[in-house]
């Protein structure tokens, strides 16, 4: 049989050519220029979580609190530069069981937030989801889910809700680098990107997953890219400057809201704590997680931003006092909440009574 002669334009020549992408993309972030006020206000919601983080260590370390615990110090920045930029009650929020930071950083009360901690008929899903599985529908704050990658499927369908209802809102789904290698996250890109709905997908990459590091976790670590097979485009950010994270998250809404379907931010962060309140993180070295401290410490960073803008030590401190009284507060209410009466175990299994 004669050899078909290899033409211009035959596969051959093709493949040897460079591939050229036409899909449209967002433009780049640009570090968001925020007013003295705003980023006294970041400043205040960052400290919020961090020292009510440390207070649930404490209470933890007390017996108050049970089962697990996943605290969020180390990656304020990222709930407070991405949740600063939604609208509260059109947008929803839906994350995994690191969860607390979230919904402080969307206006919720550290009082119920942390009598839900403590177990106690006060709680804000009275006392019955404990730390990992906390609710409320009137923030449109879906959880707190403890099943691994579980919420970026549930994120899709309340995108998909936003979509259906016609109500202009955006989605935004929280996971991590662990739970980025699950399947069903690929399923959701799918659907997402072929329905065109509004979402944003946010991985906060701590570095760690559970206790393994990405690097010898995933393959492809530059977790970012890995919307590209889906259409879907993707972001890296600096997740421990909240500037950079309300700039990204700018530009993933203005997408978003555009109608151009959903769009991946990966958050480079860390945690300075173990995965859960039960791990002695062995698998990486004081040494590391104290350099990133001193070079990288979201809070610190703002603080100095804050000094170049003529804010004075007495006003820091200020901040720094109240937020000291609002936790403590906060951890009293909880101590002082009764505990759900045993009638509850039977409510709010159905949605109807039957």
């Amino acid at each position: 049989m004669a050899k078909t002669p290899t033409t211009k334009g035959s596969a051959e020549t093709a493949t040897a050519a460079p591939q050229l992408s036409n899909r449209e993309r967002p433009a780049e972030p640009r570090r968001y220029e925020a007013s003295k006020e705003e980023m006294l206000e970041y400043y205040r919601q960052m400290l919020l979580i961090r020292r009510f983080e440390e207070k649930a260590g404490q209470l933890y370390g007390l017996g108050l609190i049970g089962g697990f615990c996943h605290l969020y110090i180390g990656q304020e920045a990222v709930a407070v530069g991405l949740q600063s930029a939604l609208e509260p009650g059109r947008d929803s929020v839906i994350t995994g069981y690191r969860d607390h930071g979230h919904m402080l950083a969307y206006g919720i009360d550290p009082n119920v937030i942390m009598a839900e901690l403590t177990g106690r008929a006060a709680g804000i899903s009275k006392g019955k989801g404990g730390s990992m599985h906390m609710f409320s529908v009137e923030h449109k704050f879906y959880g707190g889910h403890g099943i691994v990658g579980a919420q970026v499927s549930l994120g899709t369908g309340l995108a998909f809700k936003h979509k259906y209802a016609g109500d202009g809102g955006v989605c935004m789904a929280y996971f991590g680098d662990g739970a980025a290698n699950q399947g069903q996250v690929y399923e959701s890109f799918n659907m997402a990107e072929l329905w065109k709905l509004p979402i944003i997908y946010v991985i906060e990459n701590n570095q760690y997953a559970m206790g393994t590091s990405v690097n010898r976790a995933s393959s492809e670590d530059q977790l970012y890219k890995r919307g590209e097979s889906f259409r879907i485009p993707g972001i890296q950010v600096d997740g421990m400057d909240v500037l950079a994270v309300r700039g990204a998250a700018e530009t993933a809404l203005e997408w978003v809201r555009a109608g151009k379907g959903p769009i991946l931010l990966e958050l480079k962060t860390y945690r300075y704590r173990g995965h859960s309140m039960s791990d002695p993180a062995k698998y990486r070295s004081r040494d590391e997680v104290q350099a990133v401290r001193d070079k990288s410490d979201p809070i610190e960073h703002l603080k100095r931003e804050l000094e170049a803008a003529g804010v004075t030590a007495d006003e820091v401190k200020k901040i720094d006092t109240d937020i000291k009284r609002i936790v403590a507060e906060s951890a009293d209410f909880a101590e002082q909440s009764p505990e759900p009466d045993l009638s509850e175990l039977y409510t709010d299994v159905l949605v109807e009574t039957y």
